[in-house]
């Protein structure tokens, strides 16, 4: 049996794959290592991967049904899958749409077909976003919240892959689990992201560019966290009556303000940001924090670790890495 994870060579993906790897699966990798961000980091996220037993690598886009339906076809003994491959990033949408669709709706549609035609399915677990709570004022965020006010194409499509399995699950019985991740951060993180962006700038002299004039607040969470439940809920696919579909928060349940996630870089650093205040972007909001309720009551989940830790550590690779 083996548990094919897309965007395997991203960053959730990566470590999601080594995670499965470390316990002894075999573990089929699909990423077409797009040029969203600099490649060289995802092909030295894969390097580690093909060092490891038990990992076969596959470079295809997942809105190609042909060669995906190929992929498959290769690897009969797939039983689950772990949907991490989307196009990425809030402000990217407003300039570049059809990426979105066409990766995170077309792709999330090729994969469910996929799915539902493998000769055993036990679970698909597919990534979603806080995004999806869009202009929500209530806080926090909780699974139960609507979420028809998306501020973002990119919003919009991960609210239409939740939808999709939806009808997948009723239709077909497919186990599916949407997973709402909240900011995450940490080693061999991405680029675009606000640690990568603000540790790059500080360390080069540059200034980093703080929206909404930094009265922000997000619900950081550190990959080793994510990847716990990413893991655990992967190994507990819905089961019952009734439809066999579930979404849950996976986040680290603490709002922390931007401003003091800057400043921990600049202690870790031992360097002072020359910071240059912005309005609020379109398509951003002003503050996230997750209510994981429910997956802590089904699965235990319990997130760790502090920015004061985390950040620490990603600086740590940060300085190895380049």
């Amino acid at each position: 049996m083996a548990t094919l994870v897309t965007g395997a060579a991203g960053f959730i993906g990566f470590h999601t794959c080594r995670r499965l790897l470390e316990r002894g699966e075999t573990v089929v990798g699909v990423d077409n290592l797009n040029d969203y961000y600099d490649p060289t980091l995802k092909e030295a996220r894969l390097a580690q991967l093909a060092a490891m037993p038990g990992f076969t690598f596959h470079r295809v886009d997942i809105a190609e049904r042909e060669a995906m339906a190929a992929v498959f076809a290769r690897h009969a003994d797939v039983t689950r899958i772990v949907h991490l491959a989307a196009q990425a990033g809030v402000r990217y949408s407003l300039t570049n749409p059809y990426a979105y669709t066409w990766s995170n709706i077309e792709g999330q549609l090729v994969l469910l077909e996929m799915a539902r035609n493998l000769p055993r399915c036990e679970h698909f677990v597919y990534a979603s976003s806080s995004s999806v709570y869009g202009a929500n004022e209530k806080l926090p965020f909780a699974v139960e919240d609507r979420v028809d006010n998306p501020v973002s194409l990119y919003a919009a499509t991960k609210k239409a892959g939740e939808l999709m399995a939806h009808c997948y699950s009723h239709l077909y019985r497919l186990p599916t689990t949407g997973l709402r991740f909240f900011t995450v951060y940490g080693p061999w993180g991405r680029p675009d992201m606000s640690a990568f962006l603000f540790v790059k700038a500080i360390l080069a002299g540059q200034p980093i560019h703080v929206f909404n004039n930094g009265d922000m607040r997000r619900d950081f969470t550190y990959i080793d966290d994510i990847v716990s439940g990413v893991l655990a809920v992967l190994d507990g696919p819905p089961a019952g009556p009734g439809t066999p579909w579930r979404v849950y928060n996976i986040g680290n349940h603490r709002s922390e303000p931007l401003m003091r996630f800057i400043g921990i870089i600049e202690k870790c650093l031992g360097k002072t940001a020359e910071i240059v205040f912005e309005p609020m972007q379109p398509g951003d909001v002003k503050e996230t924090y997750a209510d994981i309720e429910a997956i802590q009551r089904d699965f235990g989940f319990q997130p760790s670790t502090a920015i004061d830790v985390g950040l620490p550590r990603f600086i740590e690779w940060y300085r190895g890495f380049y």
